[in-house]
């Protein structure tokens, strides 16, 4: 247990530095814009890399994969950690390329979120709805699937991303209202909200001590505050004017 609260410890510490990094985001933006995405990027990687690292000393007692919140980040995690591919640019980056938003012009485009429950407004991190699914769905042909997942891995993560998360729910929508695939985004804040209150009251269950103030603070928030809906959801609409 020593060696799963050291992981612990240093999760709360990137979930405390992420928390920094959005918050500083509204100012240093006015001052470098390039200087913010990138800070709040990397620091919400971090907090990935943290969660993996949690999961390689606890996989063998608690199942990651079968649940939609858990397999998510570790899907998103390895995309990230390989950069094999072109996939996952979050909203900030795409919107700060070479040429900026005015590449969109005229372009509207659909931000979808999971709700939490009773709380207040949450961070937001956009990545595109499609890239999950081309990273793991072998009907779209993307040259960027993960090849090293097994058949039944591979099924279980699309019906986590289509069913459990309500991906399809939000292609549905998008479709309805005739949004091209590559203008449809996902906050995955509430749904790496839901992943840590499901692993921390795990760990609590199984006699984990919260130790450090980092570690007893995000501890004692996630097992019990907060709670996602993942069939509650809502849409941002933002058209490049």
């Amino acid at each position: 247990m020593k060696i799963k609260q050291k992981a612990v410890h240093v999760l709360a510490t990137t979930m405390r530095r992420y928390s920094e990094a959005n918050l500083a985001f509204a100012t240093l933006k006015l001052i470098d814009l390039e200087e913010a995405i990138e800070n709040l990027d990397r620091a919400f990687e971090s907090k990935l890399e943290a969660f993996h690292s949690l999961y390689d000393v606890d996989r063998h007692d608690f199942d990651y994969f079968s649940n939609p919140d858990t397999a998510l980040l570790i899907l998103l995690r390895n995309a990230l950690h390989h950069r094999d591919h072109d996939l996952f640019l979050s909203w900030n980056a795409e919107m700060n390329q070479p040429g900026g938003p005015r590449r969109f012009l005229g372009a509207e485009f659909l931000l979808a979120s999971h709700q939490l429950i009773d709380s207040a407004s949450t961070a937001r991190q956009f990545y595109k709805v499609e890239d999950f699914l081309m990273r793991v769905d072998p009907l779209l042909n993307s040259p960027a699937l993960e090849n090293k997942m097994s058949s039944a891995n591979r099924q279980t993560m699309i019906q986590h991303l289509r069913g459990g998360l309500c991906f399809d729910e939000v292609l549905l929508q998008a479709e309805s209202e005739r949004y091209p695939q590559k203008q449809i985004y996902i906050n995955v804040i509430p749904v790496f909200i839901s992943a840590i209150c499901r692993t921390f009251k795990s760990l609590k269950q199984r006699g984990m001590v919260f130790e450090g103030a980092d570690a007893s603070v995000y501890g004692r928030h996630f097992t019990e505050k907060l709670v996602v809906d993942f069939s509650d959801l809502s849409y941002d609409k933002v058209r490049i004017t």
